[in-house]
């Protein structure tokens, strides 16, 4: 990416974590309920439904609810290695995360793409997810490396208009 576009964006960070935990962080329902989802279910392509602590494969379909949040995304898994490297379809776009090892740390690169460039998309998943994948990442690092979470699960913004959009711990 040379120049900022409204059909994609990208967010990086380095997390001091191994790549397997950090792989395990977002391709288990176990690893990304810890962080990230009240709920996350895979069933493979065959329709059966992946154990908590099983790696996601390719054509799984899943299903994710959030804390805070009435809404679910169903979506596919269109890639996985099972070391460094997913893909899924996530909010009309597409979502990447690699995982890069280096001496002290691995860096995460989440890629958005393929965002349609409508302006309800442009509002509600470039400017949504973009917000919404900064903090989320940031809650990933704290969960890692200090043992915390930073996002809201004891009081419920369900019924606060805006809250999505105001509350930086979502």
């Amino acid at each position: 990416m040379s120049k900022l576009t409204f059909d994609c964006f990208t967010k990086k960070i380095y997390i001091k974590a191994s790549v397997e935990k950090l792989y395990w962080s977002w391709g288990t329902s176990e690893g990304i309920t810890s962080w990230f989802l009240s709920e996350a279910d895979y069933n493979s392509a065959s329709g059966e439904k992946r154990a908590i602590d099983e790696n996601i494969q390719p054509g799984d379909a899943y299903t994710w609810k959030w804390h805070n949040w009435d809404s679910k995304e169903i979506g596919k898994v269109l890639k996985a290695n099972g070391t460094d490297f997913l893909e899924i379809s996530f909010a009309d776009s597409k979502v990447s995360v690699s995982l890069e090892d280096y001496d002290k740390a691995v860096l995460l690169t989440l890629k958005q793409y393929e965002i349609p460039i409508d302006e309800e998309s442009k509002l509600s998943i470039h400017h949504g997810c973009s917000n919404g994948w900064t903090f989320w990442l940031a809650n990933l690092k704290a969960y890692l490396e200090h043992g915390i979470l930073l996002n809201e699960t004891e009081f419920d913004l369900r019924n606060i208009p805006l809250s999505g959009y105001e509350f930086v711990n979502m």
